[in-house]
């Protein structure tokens, strides 16, 4: 197995068990967490991650607390950031020090964050991934894995044509002890499909305060989700991104782009959405949390506003959920029609 230190940077739901993972087939992992009460339980009991199947594994995974970057004495090859897209750059700034001068960077979260991390690491260590796992992280020490690893997909690839390319595999074979890895020479498009995706399922759904799955049985909704991921679809041609393959689904990217993100919605719905999957936002929303609204829908507003266009549907969502996270509105199946009706103005 490898000598290289990998640093997991980020260990909840998706962190801990991508960091089990790459633990359990023999890689030297430490992961770093902000959540003091998470770290403690793993430290003392493991990490005890929950397949989809019932089944259940303790991994003693070497965990730190972020105050403890400062006590690492030898450097990491590879770190992995596995956070919300807000946390990015600042977990970057604060793992830079201990990243070896020749040492490798990717994000592995949702939004458009490979820039910052960019700017910290340099273009010549970064790498980009989108991505595609689903889980939750409710109690300390304790991962609900939603896929299983033969059902996760990561598009990984250099940040541009100043990162070494032909050191994607570095990266790459790790992480696929977690899922199918997928390399790209244009991670920026992958990440602004999975953005499209992210639109159409992420604030539709946790304004509802309902799993995915459930959202789109109410009336209308569909109709919303689509229309904020043809917006987003909009703004990523409109930067220059590409429509490109995505989840390992063949021929999705042949589909014209008035079909593309519907696609997208449906491929996520069938391969990793079961019944009772609530999407990262209201997850957050549940403990108390911030959400990565504003990098998903309101990324997709800011980008059409330089473009000079609109996204009315996406605008609509981010203010209903900053009236969520400022306590003036809670996630409810009443919230439909205010959405519906964004679609469908009076």
């Amino acid at each position: 197995m490898s000598e290289q230190r990998i640093a997991v940077v980020g260990t909840g739901a998706n962190g801990a068990a991508i960091a089990a993972d790459m633990h359990e087939a023999g890689f030297d992992v430490t992961g770093f967490d902000q959540w003091p009460a998470h770290v403690e339980a793993i430290r003392a009991n493991g990490v005890t991650v929950r397949a989809p199947s019932g089944e259940e594994k303790v991994t003693k995974l070497d965990i730190r607390h972020l105050c403890e970057v400062a006590e690492v004495k030898r450097p990491f090859d590879l770190v992995y950031i596995v956070t919300k897209a807000y946390d990015a750059r600042w977990h970057s700034e604060l793992i830079k020090s201990v990243l070896a001068p020749d040492g490798l960077a990717v994000g592995l979260q949702n939004g458009m964050t490979l820039d910052d991390m960019a700017d910290v690491f340099g273009p010549e260590r970064t790498f980009a991934s989108a991505i595609e796992i689903a889980g939750n992280c409710f109690e300390p020490g304790v991962v609900e894995r939603q896929t299983p690893p033969e059902g996760c997909w990561f598009a990984l690839g250099p940040y541009d044509e100043r990162s070494p390319a032909d050191r994607a595999e570095e990266l790459a074979v790790p992480l696929r002890t977690a899922g199918a890895v997928e390399v790209t020479a244009d991670p920026r498009s992958a990440k602004w499909m999975k953005l499209v995706a992210n639109a159409a399922e992420m604030l539709p759904s946790a304004i509802l305060g309902v799993p995915l799955v459930a959202a789109l049985h109410v009336d209308g909704m569909r109709e919303v989700m689509d229309a904020a991921g043809t917006e987003a679809l909009e703004a990523a041609l409109g930067t220059g991104s590409k429509i490109v393959p995505m989840f390992g689904q063949e021929g999705i990217d042949e589909l014209p782009p008035e079909r593309y993100s519907a696609a997208l919605l449906d491929a996520v719905l069938a391969g990793w959405s079961l019944e009772d999957t609530k999407v990262a936002i209201l997850q957050d929303w549940l403990k108390g949390r911030k959400g990565e609204g504003e990098e998903m829908s309101g990324l997709v507003v800011r980008e059409q506003e330089k473009l000079g266009g609109e996204a009315p549907v996406n605008q609509m969502l981010v203010e209903l959920s900053r009236r969520i996270e400022a306590g003036e509105l809670k996630p409810g199946l009443e919230n439909a029609e205010l959405m519906i009706s964004a679609v469908h103005p009076a």
